[in-house]
């Protein structure tokens, strides 16, 4: 028969702390175990015999009378007959896994086309403006700035471009304190605030304010709206108030963002060569260095990039990547910026053999079919001092001119600026000199404009979508919303005729999209207890997954770790490892497959084996997937009861009962008037039809109603049940409660609530709750065991601030109801109970008893401080001869998105690395992955750069993966015996399984010590892959895994001007630099090493 859906488990809940009562039925084991110590006591050779009989009995009766316990607290056996009752009526469902995703697909679709809309309208406004307005280089014009917003000078007067700007703290917006009538206008401190091109470039975008506005009110679901300029000024929708650092600088660029380089330029494979002959020593060579570090930084996921520095000879900074271009990841960008700053200068500069090299990657790559197959360009940096490049140029490049050429002249020399500048307006390419640190971005920048002029001319608006990244806003408590979003950007360009051979790219305009927003359209009830859903990009990256884990602690903050938005889909469905599963999702197919799967649960102290079914789709017009998980058995089938309104609505309004708070039964979170609404609160408003505006999930609704109906009388069952064992010595249970698979909760307490874990089922305790991620740990492990069986699970309170917090025993049971041979789960019922039991525990003086759960971890012990630990740390002989045994086996699980302490660093290469051997599917690019200064790719506020020189290196966790164990007892083994050999003993044992639940029964002989056996231990360990210098790490690190290309690509243009490419207006920048603050001449430390 099948397994179908549930509405839930039972469970009951327990504190074990000093004065709680311990269970009834374990004071009987008491007696048991004190008769057993006369059987006993007869020693053979020191050894001592443990009665197996005696033993069975022993558990048959504990789990006798705590099934008893359990059934009459949690009231089970009443809510299955309940069931029983409204069999006739009801249906089971087979849920259709592929109608599934596409329906959720077709539903995200249609929300991110409405973003684009938005974002197509400021476009066309910006434009506009742009067309009308004529530059004027006197111009003077006040406008909001975000950091002189309601500034006073001493006189009380508002500073100049400082006036009043109301701004309130709104929900929408994370309660940050914005203004949602107008925008304001941020810019970088190196860029001057009244430089005629900003003034002219604001005053121009004034015009956005109204489109703004207006779409905001169009679809209220829109968030940041904004436009980045090529000049630097970045105007923000809602206007918001900025705080410079902690030095007074405001460091953000708008043009530097993900989504600004990613709207402004096509795909491009760059090859960057730098000079390292001896007239580049000393502040040169610093400048050059920064030079590249910057050029990386403006590469993202769908660039190709290798670096070659040359002097009397040439050398791959990376040998392991000779005659080969890389994709320009985080972690490649970041080895990269690591083996730039270790560069050494000596000897001459032969540039001529450094670009025949470049133009011949180049060009393998592109006959290969490998690469972005789009732009191609060559960085040149140097002194200047270059010779012989000519026959170069004229074989590789010309007449075609298919690579771009840019130069670089690093340095206050301007002696060979001519030939430098002869070889970029020779090859499409645009030249600078860059004579100080502060030049760099914005001469760096120009690049992009030269990469972006084929889309202006040509007016192609092409929308891009970026990868998932942290938006890190500090709300107006100082608390941190840490939302992961993408961002969809368009460009925008200058349509005066007269400038059209240039190719003027004004900037780009953007909006982020929430991801949890975006998941919400795939709702949590549709995909059963064991279910998610998940979107990747076209790089196979995670946009959003119930397993991915993009923040670590560190000390007492959340910080986001520095690869989150490069994990990659083989990282989290790890079990995919011929990649039939990646494959088919990159390249946007639409299908299914199974997979067998060990899903970690618990904080990954117990593992669930499921088979899971796959289902995936593309999202029309953006480069992600959608996949869709259901598991087999009761994933697969939903649950139909019917219900009248007036019924269910009565018995929603039961005191006991609560509704998911994050799940969608009514949209709230949209109209202000309803934000203040609990979606129980908003359910019944809209039942009762008191508010016709009320948009909700009828399906959903029906769903919840019936499970109102039908457990309804719970309720006077809980109330009868806590009047009649109002006396002290009957108190073994502190709280009953159910779970449907509508996420409807109902609870009842037996004791005073301060006897209870205050955490426990409210949303402080996650893994108690239904959430948008997943069920409540206790229904999804109930829903793994036979309808009925009672399962345990102690959860001590984690983290370093409640250490005194008492644990808590939960002990749930799944209800089941079939139909025509389906069964589905109805609901999880539970009851955390007393466990204090240790005052009880009297076995006998020779003999040690424990009771532990399926996952080896102690529920019962005669010493109060191992309740709650693992079997092995307490015992690691006995848990060594269980494995041996096969009565517990051990489970390897993966953790590719871990964080480690780095080894404390040896610079002997020499130093071998342990290996521990790893599926072959797991192999993303390796990266020394060290926490070098680091940009997140995206979010418009905030520079999320870990602050290497601020820590030792070695204190820094940085990303590892580990594999760690699980310990899983095999059930068909109910019974086992036998003697550990220890050094001058035998030390026996017998376990015995508690009938109908997940508990074992231990008893093992006290007097036998057999400490010198290693304890076993759960933790993980970092898997190391490589012995250094062997050529798996350079197959490693060349493995190029399979990626989807954008699909847009402008390379060239016929009428672009390849005569404007630089040399001639660099004084304004100068002037402009000269007008810098101190500070910003600064060197940062990490470029003088």
């Amino acid at each position: 028969s099948h397994r179908g859906t549930m509405p839930g488990p039972l469970s009951i809940h327990a504190d074990p702390s000093p004065t709680s009562v311990a269970w009834a039925s374990l004071r009987k084991t008491a007696i048991l175990l004190c008769l057993l110590s006369s059987t006993s006591l007869p020693p053979t050779q020191g050894q001592v015999r443990i009665p197996v009989e005696t033993v069975k009995l022993w558990a048959d009766t504990f789990g006798r009378d705590l099934y008893n316990t359990v059934t009459k607290y949690s009231g089970s056996l009443l809510l299955q007959k309940k069931y029983k009752d409204v069999e006739s009526s009801l249906k089971i469902k087979e849920v259709d896994g592929l109608e599934l995703v596409r329906k959720f697909s077709e539903d995200m679709e249609t929300m991110l086309r409405r973003k684009v809309e938005a974002i197509q309208n400021l476009v066309e406004a910006a434009e506009e403006a742009d067309l009308n307005h004529e530059f004027n280089e006197s111009l003077v014009f006040d406008y909001y700035n975000s950091v002189l917003l309601n500034e006073k000078d001493s006189s009380g007067a508002y500073v100049e471009l400082g006036a009043e700007f109301l701004l309130e703290a709104n929900a929408h917006f994370s309660n940050l304190l914005v203004n949602t009538t107008l925008s304001s206008v941020q810019l970088p401190t190196n860029v001057y605030n009244k430089d005629p091109d900003i003034l002219n470039g604001i005053y121009m975008s004034e015009a956005l304010n109204a489109v703004f506005v207006e779409n905001f009110q169009r679809d209220p679901t829109l968030t940041w709206q904004y436009f980045g300029s090529s000049t630097g000024f970045f105007r923000i929708y809602p206007g918001i108030k900025w705080t410079p650092d902690e030095n007074g600088v405001i460091t953000f660029d708008c043009r530097n963002r993900g989504w600004y380089i990613q709207a402004a330029t096509s795909p491009k494979d760059i090859v960057i060569v730098v000079d390292t002959s001896g007239s580049m020593k000393g502040l040169r060579m610093t400048i050059a260095k920064h030079t590249v570090s910057t050029i990386l930084d403006t590469l993202g996921e769908n660039d190709f990039v290798n670096i070659i520095a040359y002097n009397d000879y040439i050398h791959y900074i990376e040998p392991c990547f000779k005659g080969i271009l890389v994709q320009a990841d985080r972690d490649n960008r970041e080895h990269f910026k690591q083996l730039v700053d270790e560069l050494m200068v000596k000897g001459v500069g032969v540039v001529d053999q450094a670009l025949r090299e470049a133009f011949q990657i180049l060009q393998q790559f592109q006959e290969a079919g490998q690469g972005s197959l789009c732009n191609q360009a060559i960085m040149l940096i140097t002194d200047g001092a270059v010779e012989d490049y000519e026959p170069v140029l004229e074989k590789y490049n010309w007449p075609d001119r298919k690579v771009r050429v840019f130069t670089y002249l690093i340095g206050r020399e301007v002696s060979f600026a001519d030939r430098l500048k002869w070889i970029a307006c020779n090859n499409k390419g645009y030249y600078t000199q860059i004579s100080t640190l502060a030049d760099a971005q914005e001469n760096v920048m120009e690049y992009l404009h030269v990469l972006s002029r084929p889309m202006v001319i040509n007016h192609d608006h092409d929308i891009t979508w970026t990868e998932a990244y942290i938006d890190s806003k500090v709300g107006p408590q100082g608390a941190e919303s840490l939302a992961l979003l993408t961002t969809v950007a368009m460009p925008v360009f200058s349509k005066k005729n007269e400038t059209r051979s240039h190719g003027i790219l004004l900037g780009v305009v953007g909006s982020d999209v929430a991801l949890r927003e975006l998941m919400k359209l795939a709702p949590r009830y549709k995909l059963g207890v064991h279910g998610y859903a998940f979107l990747n990009t076209n790089n196979g990256y995670i946009l959003s997954h119930p397993d991915l884990r993009p923040l670590y602690r560190e000390g007492k903050k959340l910080k986001p770790k520095p690869n989150y938005n490069s994990v990659d889909l083989s990282e989290v469905e790890w079990e995919d490892q011929a990649g039939t599963l990646r494959t088919a999702m990159i390249n946007g197919e639409t299908g299914s497959l199974s997979m067998d799967v060990k899903v970690p649960l618990d904080r990954g102290k117990r593992v669930l084996f499921l088979t899971n079914d796959y289902f995936f789709t593309d999202i029309s017009d953006t480069p992600f997937s959608l996949g869709v998980v259901l598991s087999r058995g009761h994933g697969e089938y939903i649950l139909l009861g019917n219900t009248s309104v007036e019924e269910g609505l009565h018995d929603l309004l039961h005191p006991d009962l609560s509704l998911a708070g994050d799940w969608i039964y009514c949209v709230t979170d949209i109209d202000p008037e309803h934000r203040k609404l609990t979606q129980l609160e908003a359910v019944v408003r809209f039942l009762t039809q008191e508010d016709p505006a009320l948009e909700c999930d009828e399906e959903l609704l029906q769903e919840a109603l019936f499970d109102a109906v039908v457990t309804a009388p719970m309720e006077a069952y809980w109330t009868a049940l806590a009047l009649n064992s109002s006396d002290e010595s009957e108190q073994v249970v502190d709280m009953a409660f159910l779970g449907t698979r509508a996420g409807l909760l109902r609870s009842s307490l037996f004791v005073g609530s301060e006897k209870v874990s205050d955490k426990f089922l409210t949303p402080a305790d996650e893994d108690s709750m239904f959430t948008l991620d997943h069920f409540p740990l206790w229904y999804r492990q109930a829903a793994e065991h036979p309808p009925g069986s009672m399962v345990f699970n102690l959860r001590s309170a984690e983290g370093p601030e409640s250490p005194s917090e008492p644990a808590v025993v939960t002990v749930s049971t799944a209800v089941a109801v079939s139909v025509d041979n389906r069964t589905a789960i109805a609901a999880g019922r539970g009851c955390p109970g007393g466990l204090a039991l240790t005052s009880f525990w009297a076995s006998p003086q020779d003999l040690d008893c424990f009771v532990v759960d399926n996952n080896g971890f102690i529920l019962i012990s005669e010493r109060p401080q191992e309740v709650g630990r693992f079997l092995g740390e307490v015992d690691g002989a006995l848990v060594t001869q269980l494995l041996n045994m096969g009565v517990f086996n051990q489970v390897t699980m993966y953790d590719y998105q871990a964080m480690c302490r780095p080894p404390t660093h040896h610079h002997s290469a020499s130093q071998p690395l342990a290996s521990v051997s790893v599926p072959r599917g797991l192999w993303p690019l390796l990266s020394d992955r060290l926490l070098l200064e680091w940009r997140a790719w995206g979010s418009w506020r905030g520079d999320h750069r870990a602050e290497a020189h601020k820590h030792k290196k070695q204190d820094l966790l940085q990303p590892c993966d580990t594999a760690y164990p699980v310990f899983v007892h095999q059930t068909a083994l109910r019974e086992a015996n036998g003697t550990v050999e220890c050094r001058a003993c035998q030390k026996a044992f017998v376990m015995q399984q508690v009938p109908s639940s997940n508990l074992l029964l231990l008893v093992t002989d006290r007097t036998c010590d057999c400490s010198t056996f290693p304890p076993v231990l759960r933790e993980a360990e970092e898997v190391k892959y490589i012995l250094w210098g062997s050529s798996l790490r350079c197959d490693r690190m060349r493995s190029q895994k399979l990626r989807r290309r954008p699909d847009a690509c402008h390379a060239f243009h016929p009428e672009e001007n390849a005569q404007d490419c630089g040399g001639a207006s660099d004084t304004s920048a100068s002037l402009r630099l000269l007008l810098l603050p101190l500070w910003a001449w600064v060197l940062p430390p990490q470029l003088l090493q």
